[in-house]
């Protein structure tokens, strides 16, 4: 038990040891929410409570993995059993691989990434963005909006289009046994909601759970945790409702604003002791976030020194901007920061431009972190497939990516025609070939036939050789198949063999790290891998605000904080969650912060003339910009300036929770505005 509570707070201690009931910790940047959740989880089990009675779910295996251990560690005796600690997606695909029959559906489907979704749909006749149609069937499913209900609900042609498009789609994956990223918690969800019984015993298998990062949570993984906790209530969420910046991907953040109301007799335990920035840093992010009227209400308390204050640039346009921030952070490097330690955040991804273009000029290295995946390259994508096909020949969306790849002269005549006999005999494409062979022999040529059985053999061949060595599956794959001299001759073949050795790398050093694992382990491992998974320390970083979620640099910097850049402006923004954002922003540093706006930016095409963000004033560190005024002095008859409406006059001032609202009459029209969005004359 000493060891469990060494260095944890007051409030830290408090959270830990309150075990029963629903709990909501408020957990604040930078205040130990890991340790208090590690801690937790090790001081159930240390009171007697069975590691196998305690689920945890995080959003990201890089967490779930640093939390495994750090709890463990803190145990006296080690567990011949650990505690689940894993993803909300890993969760379901557990669960399904025990509970898919009761869907009439084997458990050994396929998980299929959003690459492979985009490739199904555009094998359909199809005349809308595929991108679009994705999005549409994503929110399908996290809405539990089955086809059928989807069609009978469209009313737009494009939608009734989509609609339609979604039945094949999901027809498809049944056929062909593969489920999809959104399917790992909607078909949980449509399990446990239809066996009642099933939902009672995994409650009860399960009396203990807790969720990290709980305002990231959607509608649907909210739904999914009631049925998790429906026999007990002993549900734990830790969470900040100031970082819930993910509501354009679903996120809905009422899961923790009205989390005392859902769940009865709630305590709320306040994690506010920061112990990452510095208080210079700290009040710009407690000074900004305050302006937010839906929140909960905390305010992080400083334990470090005050600091350097945060550094408030400003330059004529990008490229100026680049280079003044290139040459910091050389001469930084020059006097011995380690690079790994220095960042660049951007709230707009065409932001980058000018900040890489900076960075190559003065010869820095940096990684981009959320740019073209690196399990998204077609090379890699045609590794796994070959896996896939090596773990499971029936796996037809696998084989028709590789079964030409690298070219063995069969045509998609030859293909379709294996498809067709496949569908006639309601079979796999192996079987074909293996149950149905005078038929197949019959429809395509000799020499075709021979290249698919020379195919086959040697993947049965690879697969034998599982059984003795599954380390040495990449040798006797790169033997037999030469996937990298396919490439090697390409343009850029040198950069596409690297990333081939870079995954077989990582098979290698994953079956060593795992010497008893399976090759599909392996595939379910990397298939929910994220990109912070993939972060190395060789370089300084960039990235987006939204890429750097969970992340802490020494060193910071926040270019593009322009009115319209950041925060965003128009249909469809949310005021307060571009104001979540830079608080996140803002709470990623350290040591030294510097934000950094322009006066013009060259953007799609065209030079933009553009004002600073009213977030500079918000946080108390420029002036001019548009800021909320807290106190009464908007009176009837003040003359104001909107963005949009242009001059008009305060005609009365009412108070919404922390803010005003004003109505003005802007040239005879009266408009019912927040004080925050205009600034007196």
């Amino acid at each position: 038990m000493e060891k469990i509570f060494a260095y944890l707070n007051e409030s830290q201690t408090e959270a830990v040891k309150q075990i029963d009931g629903p709990i909501l910790i408020l957990a604040g940047a930078g205040s130990g929410k890991t340790k208090t959740i590690t801690s937790r989880v090790a001081y159930l089990i240390a009171n007697g409570i069975p590691a196998s009675s305690i689920l945890t779910l995080t959003f990201t295996n890089k967490a779930a993995s640093e939390m495994r251990q750090r709890a463990l560690s803190l145990l006296d005796e080690q567990l011949t059993y650990p505690p689940l600690l894993c993803t909300f997606h890993k969760f379901g695909l557990l669960f399904l691989k025990f509970y898919m029959s009761k869907l009439d559906r084997s458990n050994n489907f396929v998980i299929i990434d959003t690459d492979d979704k985009k490739r199904i749909i555009k094998s359909f006749d199809i005349d809308l963005p595929v991108p679009l149609i994705a999005s549409e069937i994503s929110r399908f499913k996290n809405n539990l909006i089955n086809p059928d209900d989807a069609i009978s609900a469209a009313q737009m042609q494009n939608y009734k289009k989509i609609a339609n498009i979604y039945k094949k789609y999901q027809d498809y994956l049944i056929q062909n046994n593969l489920v999809d990223f959104d399917d790992l918690l909607a078909l949980p969800y449509e399990i446990l909601q239809k066996d009642e019984e099933l939902c009672k015993e995994i409650s009860n298998k399960y009396q203990y759970i807790l969720v990290d990062e709980y305002q990231d949570t959607n509608d649907l993984q909210f739904k999914l945790l009631e049925k998790l906790a429906s026999q007990h209530n002993n549900l734990c969420v830790v969470g900040d409702d100031d970082q819930s910046i993910y509501g354009w991907r679903g996120a809905n953040i009422k899961n923790i604003l009205e989390f005392d109301q859902v769940f009865e007799n709630t305590k709320v335990i306040k994690l506010t002791k920061n112990y990452r920035s510095t208080n210079a840093i700290l009040k710009a992010a407690n000074d900004l976030i305050e302006h937010n009227r839906n929140r909960l209400g905390k305010e992080l308390q400083g334990t470090k020194e005050e600091g350097k204050g945060v550094e408030v640039i400003h330059h004529d346009d990008e490229n100026n901007e680049a280079r003044y921030i290139a040459e910091s952070i050389k001469k930084m490097i020059d006097s011995g920061v380690d690079p790994k330690d220095i960042a660049v955040l951007y709230r707009i991804n065409a932001l980058s431009r000018s900040i890489e273009e900076g960075l190559n000029k003065a010869a820095i290295p940096y990684k981009m972190v959320g740019g073209l995946k690196f399990y998204e390259r077609a090379e890699i994508k045609d590794v796994i497939a070959y896996l896939r096909v090596i773990a499971n020949t029936h796996d037809d969306f696998s084989l028709k990516r590789i079964i030409n790849k690298p070219k063995r002269g069969l045509g998609k005549a030859t293909i379709d025609k294996i498809l067709y006999l496949g569908h006639q005999h309601n079979c796999s494409m192996y079987d074909v070939f293996n149950n149905h062979a005078q038929p197949l022999q019959e429809q395509i040529s000799k020499k075709a036939f021979g290249t698919i059985t020379q195919f086959f053999a040697d993947i049965l061949a690879i697969k034998e050789s599982l059984e003795e060595s599954t380390y040495d599956l990449i040798d006797n794959l790169e033997e037999t198949f030469a996937i990298k001299n396919s490439y090697a001759l390409l343009p850029d073949g040198m950069d596409r063999v690297l990333n081939i050795d870079e995954f077989y790398g990582l098979y290698r050093d994953f079956i060593i790290q795992n010497p008893n694992t399976t090759l599909e382990a392996f595939l379910n491992d990397i298939t929910l891998q994220s990109d912070q998974d993939q972060i190395d320390d060789r370089s300084i970083s960039i990235m987006s605000i939204h890429a750097s979620k969970g992340l802490e640099f020494d060193y910071l910097y926040v270019i593009g904080l322009e009115e319209g850049f950041f925060p965003l402006i128009g249909d469809g923004c949310d005021i307060e969650e571009e104001r979540r954002l830079g608080y996140v922003a803002i709470t990623r540093a350290k040591k030294e912060l510097t934000l950094s706006s322009t006066s013009s930016r060259y953007y799609k095409g065209k030079r933009a003339q553009l004002g600073k963000s009213r977030f500079l004033a918000e946080c108390g560190l420029s002036k001019g910009s548009l800021k909320l005024d807290r106190s009464t002095s908007f009176k009837k008859g003040t003359l104001v300036k909107h963005k949009i409406f242009g001059v008009g006059r305060v005609l009365e001032v009412s108070k919404v929770k922390r803010e005003y609202k004003l109505k003005i009459n802007f040239g005879g029209t009266a408009r019912d505005i927040l004080a925050s969005f205009v600034e007196k004359i």
